[in-house]
């Protein structure tokens, strides 16, 4: 059975929170708490998701649409992939590329013709999955985090697209 995407709601908020990356992974992402109060604070711009396989949950999501980049340009409006936590026993089963697959198909949904994201640098970090997805570097910088971004009409956006169950959202 493929993953599956559900919107937060009372039902499985805690189930939501509760979700851990392994703990070498903690300095790398905020936890699932954090990203929810982003979430709230930052209302419709912000698409926070569980990913469940079965009825387990097994990664967090947190997608973002058309927020401005930029205090200096206020048109360049941005949509990506704003958190991704897998749990700690649940990474390298294609949960992850399954969540960024989701991101890519609500952006394409809403219009939108590339995503972006950010990771931690680092020989820990997450470059080589975004890489490894098709994300390529900008040569920007998001505080001291690198920006990353996937074209959507490109093969591997397609590739990661194809994972999603149109009814996912």
């Amino acid at each position: 059975m493929p993953p599956r995407l559900e919107q937060i709601t009372p039902d499985n908020v805690e189930a939501a929170c509760a979700l851990k990356v392994r703990p070498d992974q903690e300095h790398l992402v905020e936890p699932v708490a954090h990203s929810l109060a982003e979430a709230y604070a930052w209302g419709e711009i912000a698409w926070p998701r569980l990913v469940l396989d079965g009825d387990q949950p097994v990664a967090f999501l947190m997608g973002f649409f058309r927020i401005p980049w930029r205090p200096d340009d206020p048109a360049d409006l941005r949509s990506g992939l704003w958190r991704l936590n897998v749990a700690a026993d649940r990474q390298g089963r294609g949960h992850g590329r399954y969540a960024v697959g989701v991101v890519c198909a609500e952006a394409r949904r809403r219009g939108e013709t590339r995503v972006f994201t950010t990771w931690e640098e680092g020989p820990d970090g997450p470059e080589g999955f975004y890489l490894g997805l098709g994300f390529r570097r900008t040569g920007e910088r998001s505080g001291d985090q690198i920006v990353g971004e996937l074209d959507l009409t490109g093969e591997p956006a397609r590739r990661l697209m194809a994972l999603v169950d149109p009814h996912d959202g």
